[in-house]
């Protein structure tokens, strides 16, 4: 996640498959009873499609009086993407944004020009047995679109498209799949999908997206005749057309699009232009000044 201090995950075994380009094994910290998992970005695959950073986080229990408190912080020049498999986390921002984001739902914020905020769980969830278990992605903007006005964007989850068959469950999160078009808007060309195969089960995945790669949350899969456990991010290449089988029950997302902006690596882009976000402060770049009270809600007790 955004606010956690995960490091850049190291690489798996050379891939023994032609449809796989890379596969990456996320390093994982351990923050007290919250494991985070980050996939993204690593030394060789900096980035798939708009996607920068990619954090698997959970599952896990918080006991009594635990939770998330990210307190109050910058972002500027992308986007971030919450979802979670489980729990809860309050979202809180300098827009006025007073929003808890809960399973299946979709808390899409763009930072643009600077906006900063919070997540925390809430007073009332912090009597213990509280799960949390869900992804948080970074999502990088079109160069024309950097400095754009920062908004906040929360999609419940009965707005996001479902279909399920033979064995399939597949949500589209954002962008369009098997006949699903997501709700949610975005910048670039991207394709962020949830699905659950029941053991035997088959997926397609097309060529429709320029980049593309696939998580396992849970299970085992396979593609091309190599199995691939849980907690792999297997990076495809372009062009071809998979199928994806679920050896025992699995759980997996798959997320990609256009490169960006002709770019394959975010650093390569800060040598052609003013820097990419980082997760720093955002007091070098400019940006709006942020009211003091920014974060004193105004709308629900629940979030003072």
């Amino acid at each position: 996640m955004s606010f956690f201090p995960a490091k850049d995950p190291s690489f798996g075994d050379a891939p023994s498959t032609d449809a796989i380009a890379q596969i990456v094994v996320p390093r994982t910290v351990d923050l007290g009873g919250l494991q985070v998992r980050r996939a993204l970005p690593s030394a060789r695959s900096r980035m798939v499609g708009p996607f920068i950073f990619f954090d698997h986080f959970g599952p896990a229990i918080f006991r009594a009086g635990q939770g998330i408190d990210v307190r109050p912080h910058p972002h500027i020049g992308l986007a971030t993407v919450t979802y979670l498999f489980d729990g809860e986390i309050v979202h809180r921002d300098s827009l006025g944004s007073a929003m808890p984001i809960r399973p299946g739902a979709v808390n899409w914020m763009t930072a643009g020009s600077g906006i900063v905020h919070s997540e925390r769980t809430a007073p009332d969830h912090r009597d213990g047995g509280e799960p949390l278990h869900g992804l948080q992605l970074w999502v990088a903007l079109p160069m024309k679109d950097e400095e754009t006005a920062p908004a906040f964007a929360h999609t419940p989850s009965t707005d996001i498209p479902q279909t399920g068959d033979n064995g399939l469950t597949l949500r589209v999160i954002a962008g369009a799949m098997h006949g699903l078009r997501s709700p949610v808007a975005t910048l670039w060309d991207t394709i962020f999908a949830q699905a659950r195969l029941k053991a035997g089960a088959v997926l397609p995945f097309g060529s429709d997206y320029e980049e593309r790669a696939l998580y396992v949350i849970s299970g085992e899969i396979e593609i091309g005749g190599e199995r691939h456990p849980p907690e792999r991010l297997l990076v495809l290449k372009p062009g071809d057309r998979v199928e994806v089988k679920a050896i025992a029950d699995a759980h997996f997302v798959l997320v990609g699009g256009a490169a960006m902006d002709g770019i394959s690596s975010p650093r390569a882009k800060t040598a052609s232009r003013r820097p990419r976000p980082t997760g720093r402060r955002a007091a070098s770049h400019s940006s709006p000044a942020i009211p003091r009270n920014s974060f004193r809600c105004r709308k629900d007790p629940r979030f003072r």
